[in-house]
């Protein structure tokens, strides 16, 4: 197959299943046979054989590359990797290769599989949105494939709807849960508890297995495609000197990127990585450059707090601990030691935003989209996902101070969403769980659900 080069084209767009399903395929197999395998249930990293339902259910994963012109002297591209209407952000393709394998244990072996995750909202969306689209093209049915999210009180106003919780007959069987205010748990601690107490009894009692899925493994496959499709479709010129640059929280799609770069042949330059983090959580950042966070001084007269020592912190903020967006909740994550041996190795850094310093290049950032094909809303308040922004935002700080200078930055769209793009999901379809126990309870009412449901949008009973 012919693959277009974003050249004199200002985007070109890369199919993810017709050009790279084989490449995908010996990703896992790599990822299978090199890594150690836990002490749960996990499916085999192989997808199901290809058909047109299985072309048709990864669809939705396509990704594009876009000019974004420059900045300084950097040529900046767009890796835009929010194209699926139903998430808009980075987890698609990863949650259909998770669904995609949960499918293929089931057509093998005739067992069922329950997706037990723990998320920050984006990663809980993305799962259940490949859920129900397994459902729409025969990859699984709801007796066969089901999934149980469970995200803290804060993402209550990212979580969208869909007939996985209009429809009650899959509702019931796909449930989300919502970590109640006031309870000290965290939500991957009380997945994994719960994972420990239900997996033996639940597949004794039901004969479904319980999969946790939150594992890096399960995200490098599927993020090793960036890679080979910007080799295919932004190829670098000799001596060129390339930055790809994220905002992150544990760097998976990075890891991923990199990843996929072992498995292609050597091109003449290594790629340099750059992370945009927030004030919240940013310990990559600062154990990459082995610093810590910078004193501020309150200006009471513009109602901020300023810096004037360390570029790779915001200038000013109006809190100094600010939450800019609650995608990004992970603190002194595992990741950090070998995206620290990676960007030491082969270059890059990393920087950290404020809320303040967003708005100030909101209207720029929202041009330089515009024209690659990206809308942002004109008020930035409607935002629920700050992703893209943050990103943007971080570079084009990191160019002005003399951080981040290469011929090209890649900027890994990772999310970005607005309330006009999609409908929150209401109260009532949401399980407000505070222990291990009430999760518990959920899982077991989960699996013991029966009955019938329309896919949305189909009107095929699955």
């Amino acid at each position: 197959m012919t693959t277009d080069v974003l050249g004199s084209a200002k985007t070109v767009s890369v199919n993810v299943f017709a050009q790279h399903a084989e490449r995908l395929r010996q990703a896992m197999a790599q990822m299978g046979r090199s890594r150690s395998r836990g002490a749960g249930f996990e499916p085999g990293f192989e997808l199901p054989e290809a058909t047109d339902g299985l072309a048709g259910f990864f669809g939705a994963a396509d990704l594009r590359f876009a000019d974004l012109g420059t900045a300084g002297r950097s040529r900046m591209v767009l890796l835009d990797l929010m194209g699926n209407p139903g998430t808009r952000t980075v987890k698609t393709l990863a949650s259909h290769v998770i669904v995609a394998r949960a499918a293929r244990h089931t057509q093998v072996t005739g067992e069922p599989v329950m997706i037990l995750t723990p998320s920050s909202a984006n990663k809980a969306t993305a799962l259940r949105d490949a859920v129900l689209r397994a459902y729409r093209f025969g990859l699984a049915d709801p007796g066969t494939l089901r999934i149980v999210t469970v995200v803290p009180d804060l993402a209550r106003p990212k979580l969208w709807s869909s007939a996985l919780d209009e429809d009650p007959a899959l509702a019931v069987r796909n449930p989300m849960c919502v970590l109640g205010r006031g309870h000290r748990a965290h939500v991957k601690s009380l997945a994994l508890g719960a994972l420990e107490e239900c997996e033996g009894e639940l597949f004794a009692r039901t004969g479904i297995r319980l999969w946790h899925t939150l594992d890096l493994a399960n995200y490098q496959c599927a993020d090793a495609v960036r890679a080979f499709a910007e080799r295919e479709a932004l190829p670098a010129e000799p001596g060129t000197t390339r930055a790809h640059a994220h905002a992150v929280s544990s760097a998976f799609g990075l890891l991923g990127h990199h990843f996929g770069t072992t498995l292609l042949p050597r091109s003449p330059g290594l790629p340099q990585y750059f992370l945009v983090q927030h004030l919240a959580t940013p310990d990559m950042v600062l154990s990459l450059h082995d610093m810590t966070p910078p004193d501020y001084r309150f200006d009471a007269a513009a109602g901020l707090y300023r810096q004037d020592v360390e570029p790779r912190y915001p200038a000013a903020t109006a809190d100094i601990g600010e939450n800019l967006e609650p995608t990004f909740y992970t603190r002194s994550p595992a990741t950090s030691p070998a995206m620290n041996e990676i960007i030491r190795g082969q270059g890059g850094g990393g920087v950290v935003v404020s809320l303040y310093e967003c708005l100030g290049r909101y209207d720029e950032v929202r041009a330089l989209l515009a024209g690659a094909g990206v809308r942002l809303p004109a008020d930035p308040r409607t935002l629920r996902e700050w992703s893209l922004v943050m990103v943007m935002t971080g570079v084009l700080n990191a160019i002005d101070r003399g951080l981040l200078d290469v011929d090209e930055v890649v900027v890994h769209g990772s999310g970005s969403y607005s309330t006009d793009d999609f409908t929150p999901m209401p109260d009532r379809a949401i399980h407000e769980i505070g222990e291990v126990r009430d999760l518990r309870r959920v899982i077991f009412e989960a699996a013991s659900a029966t009955g019938t449901g329309e896919a949305a949008g189909t009107g095929e009973v699955v």
